[in-house]
């Protein structure tokens, strides 16, 4: 069942989230993942929900996800975008119907 990870990011150092946005993909792919959304417009329907940046990540299955996000080939990243924004990340399983 495929799973997807979804990020609300605010990018508190652009030039550094440049380095993350350049390691990111290559770490992606071998655990079969692949963009769906990678920044772009946004419009709130609905609540109070301002989010800066929305990512979102499909993967086959949570537990790739979840390997992927823990990979020493993803370390690196993520401790640039630390470094470099804030926000909230959700793995999700999704609707294999």
């Amino acid at each position: 069942m495929p799973a997807y990870v979804i990020v609300d990011v605010t990018v508190t150092d652009p030039v550094l989230y440049e380095q993350y946005k350049k390691l990111t993909p290559g770490s992606i792919a071998p655990y079969g993942g692949k963009f769906i959304v990678r920044g772009g417009a946004t419009e709130t329907l609905e609540g109070d929900w301002h989010p800066q940046r929305i990512v979102v990540l499909e993967f086959p299955d949570m537990e790739n996800a979840k390997t992927w996000y823990n990979s020493d080939a993803y370390r690196a990243a993520r401790e640039i975008r630390w470094n470099a924004s804030t926000g909230r990340i959700l793995l999700v399983e999704g609707f294999d119907g």
